[in-house]
């Protein structure tokens, strides 16, 4: 026992803690302690003292390590180690990490110190705000979610103990000695920093191709290339945007003579077009894409390449089988050989023509559970390779399914599933959408108007108002259920007139949209988030579910229980958060925070809340909200308070390359300031360049609320201010170089 003491004791003065310039990891005989945030920190224990540092599904990043801390050496074989965020006090004595040896302190808003041990997460959590959940496949409302990092205990551990690791890319088995691999986030009320430390281990989310943040249309329906054209054309006739067309499962052949299959068809899996239907596949999708719409292809891969596909000859002798014998082999996610050239003789040729990315619709866990050979799921393994695939010809990554877990945030977006219309689910949904940020998922795209059933015009307008200030405006539904198409006349014209502002207003908000998504990518904090997330010391931030923050400035409470009267006037509760006022997007009413109110609103209105005193980047209307050139940038300001002087930055790329990793971007810093002496609203000159950027752009200022007396310049130079088309006073500068900045003052702002 002395010896291996003395044997640690070395290990510690002479290897990691020599000398008082501390290394990290620090390692104390089988045990491991890595500092990997100030929040932070991994354990390992492993009986042969070998530790690991391979990527696993969830801790994907190891290149992280903390650089600032403090080790000090107390009596015995004890040891205090202070990050800043937490002080963590260990007993070096040759065992796993339990509630004798390790314990972190920390502060959690109490008076005394909030105190974690292993034995704390042993048990559920009463306090945990709950995460995400895989798919909401045939649920009718409300459901239980899984637990996600946030917690009002100010902790959460995950256990990655016994996971597989990637070696070379690939699954490798876990390693039987090393018995404990625990990370511990300590982040108090500061949810944001907890939500930045899962990025630092887990890989942060990826900026989207944009137009996966658009308006998309989804059918399962047995289309033809002619259907889908008419489709197309019916969107920009009853001035709908589109930027993502689906072809769902009809778009392959249904021939197949062997395999699981799956809902009693045994053509679930299938890789070759239905000429048929589609004579020529690659002119169609080259036809859209002229149109800057992108059609994504929906996959169900667990019955794999068969003998009826056109790729079946190659890919058998690519896996050195005879084509002859008409053998199917089965999908096997776990070789690699088998998934390179699955991808090669299944996915790529359809690629090659122009599908844009794959609709990952895996469903199959009840037949085949397990990646062969592992104890993986199907589902995140597949996410990843898929992703993976994705990545080439300089292009963003891209892929549509349900969500896999931890660590599924760097494979966006997710697919919430089939499931029933009912108000209920809406408000599910709602709630949801907010709660899943708190373990990295991001970007859902509902079925909008469900999946099942679904005939009410009320019911399906309020659906589409949440999907204008969701991730992505999404429609789809079973062959059963009614064409989501918006101006189908089962839904009448009140509802459809409902529906086009919802569409136009997404348009309008695009530049916002995707600038929060940038701070998404940066900062790891959702785009659609829980109001405790940014006001964690207030009560009444953790008891109003009906609503979320969309990115910084945008507060929604979407309507989910139907309305009354000839206008279906209908109401929701709306907390309005402290320290700012909120302005109604549509009737520009004022409510003051920290108070709450019933609100109403009829169909063709919603409750969406702008923060007063801040300039919110919008854009003219156009149909293709995603692609579309920014000319004119609109900056619209709703009044602030006095002195009130606050900023937000417009960011920009090319919207579908990974040159945004590369600094390839620019950013727009803009302004409002107001003071005894005015009004003062300035547009910075742009930042940055990437590929397609305009070199000249106008401005239109739009200022609800401004007085008749007030007096307007641009640059200093006096000018007249206009009204808009919806009633609201205006200023318009005209075009002029992106790097040359604007000032417009106005004297007499208000009343």
């Amino acid at each position: 026992m002395k010896k291996g003491f003395l044997l640690l004791m070395c290990c510690f003065v002479f290897g990691p803690l020599a000398a008082g310039n501390h290394s990290n990891p620090l390692v104390f005989g089988n045990n491991r302690i890595t500092l990997i945030t100030d929040g932070l920190v991994r354990l390992e224990y492993a009986v042969d003292g070998k530790f690991f540092d391979d990527p696993t599904m969830f801790a994907y990043n190891r290149s992280h390590l903390l650089d600032t801390f403090s080790v000090e050496k107390l009596d015995g074989n004890r040891y205090r180690i202070e990050t800043g965020r937490m002080t963590i006090t260990y007993t070096a004595d040759g065992f796993p990490f339990g509630a004798m040896n390790f314990r972190i302190e920390f502060d959690n808003g109490g008076e005394k110190p909030s105190r974690w041990t292993v034995r704390q997460s042993a048990f559920p959590s009463k306090n945990n705000l709950r995460g995400a959940i895989a798919t909401l496949d045939n649920i009718d409302g409300r459901t239980e979610l899984d637990e996600g990092l946030l917690s009002r205990d100010g902790y959460y551990m995950i256990d990655d103990t016994g996971k597989e690791r990637l070696v070379d890319g690939w699954i490798a088995e876990p390693s039987k000695a090393h018995v404990q691999d625990y990370y511990v986030f300590i982040y108090g009320t500061d949810y944001r920093s907890a939500l930045r430390s899962l990025g630092a281990i887990s890989g942060r989310a990826p900026m989207n191709r944009k137009y996966m943040h658009g308006a998309w249309y989804c059918r399962f329906y047995n289309y033809s290339a002619d259907d889908y054209r008419r489709i197309v054309r019916e969107y920009r006739e009853h001035d709908f945007p589109l930027d993502v067309l689906v072809f769902d499962m009809d778009w392959h052949t249904m021939d197949a003579k062997v395999g699981s299959g799956h809902g009693g068809r045994l053509s679930w899996t299938g890789y070759t077009w239905n000429r048929k239907q589609f004579p020529d596949p690659a002119g169609l999708l080259a036809e859209f894409r002229k149109e800057h719409i992108y059609v994504p292809l929906n996959d169900h891969p667990a019955d794999g390449i068969r003998p009826h596909e056109e790729g079946y000859d190659g890919f058998m002798r690519a896996m050195g089988e005879d084509p002859a014998e008409g053998r199917s082999l089965l999908f096997d996610a776990g070789d690699r050989k088998y998934m390179e050239n699955f991808f090669r003789y299944a996915l790529e040729p359809n690629e090659k023509i122009g599908a844009a990315f794959w609709w990952l619709d895996w469903q199959q866990n009840y037949i085949q559970p397990w990646v062969r050979g592992t104890r993986m799921r199907h589902l995140p393994w597949l996410n990843h390779l898929y992703y993976r695939h994705s990545l080439k010809d300089g292009l963003r990554g891209a892929l549509y399914s349900r969500w896999g877990g931890w660590g599924t945030q760097r494979y966006p977006i997710q697919f919430s599933g089939d499931t029933y219309a009912s108000w209920e689910m809406i408000a599910f949904q709602v709630e949801m959408t907010a709660t899943s940020g708190n373990a990295g998922c991001f970007f859902w795209a509902h079925d909008l108007g469900g999946h099942y059933n679904g005939d009410d015009p009320e019911m399906y307008a309020r659906w589409t108002q949440f999907g204008a200030v969701s991730s992505s405006l999404r429609v789809h539904s079973s062959s059963s259920a009614p064409d989501r198409r918006p101006w189908n006349e089962v839904w009448g014209r009140q509802a459809t007139e409902s529906m086009r502002r919802a569409y136009h207003f997404r348009s309008e908000m695009m530049p916002y949209i995707y600038s929060s998504l940038w701070q998404v990518h940066r900062e790891m904090v959702p785009l659609t988030r829980a109001l405790y997330i940014d006001y964690p010391r207030v009560e009444e931030a953790y008891r109003n579910p009906q609503e979320y923050l969309l990115g910084d400035l945008v507060l929604t409470a979407p309507i989910a229980s139907p309305g009354k009267g000839p206008d279906r006037v209908a109401e929701q509760t709306v907390w309005f958060p402290v320290g700012d006022s909120w302005y109604d997007l549509f009737t520009g009413r004022r409510f003051e925070g920290g108070t709450k109110h019933t609100v109403s609103a009829p169909l063709n209105e919603f409750p969406v809340y702008v923060k007063g005193g801040y300039p919110l980047p919008m854009q003219p209307y156009t149909p293709r909200m995603a692609t579309a050139r920014i000319d004119t940038l609109i900056v619209r300001c709703y009044p602030g308070g006095p002195g009130a002087d606050n900023g937000y930055e417009l960011y920009e790329d090319d919207g579908l390359s990974l040159d945004y990793t590369r600094g390839r971007y620019a950013l727009t810093p803009l302004r409002y300031r107001l003071s005894d002496g005015g009004l003062t609203v300035t547009v910075g000159a742009a930042e940055g360049e990437y590929e397609g950027q305009p070199a000249e752009r106008s401005y239109r200022i739009e200022l609800p609320g401004l007085s008749s007396r007030a007096v307007a310049r641009i640059d200093g130079r006096r000018t007249k201010i206009a009204v808009n088309d919806r009633g609201m006073p205006c200023i318009d500068v005209p075009r002029r170089s992106i790097r040359r900045p604007v000032e417009i003052t106005l004297t007499d702002p208000y009343q």
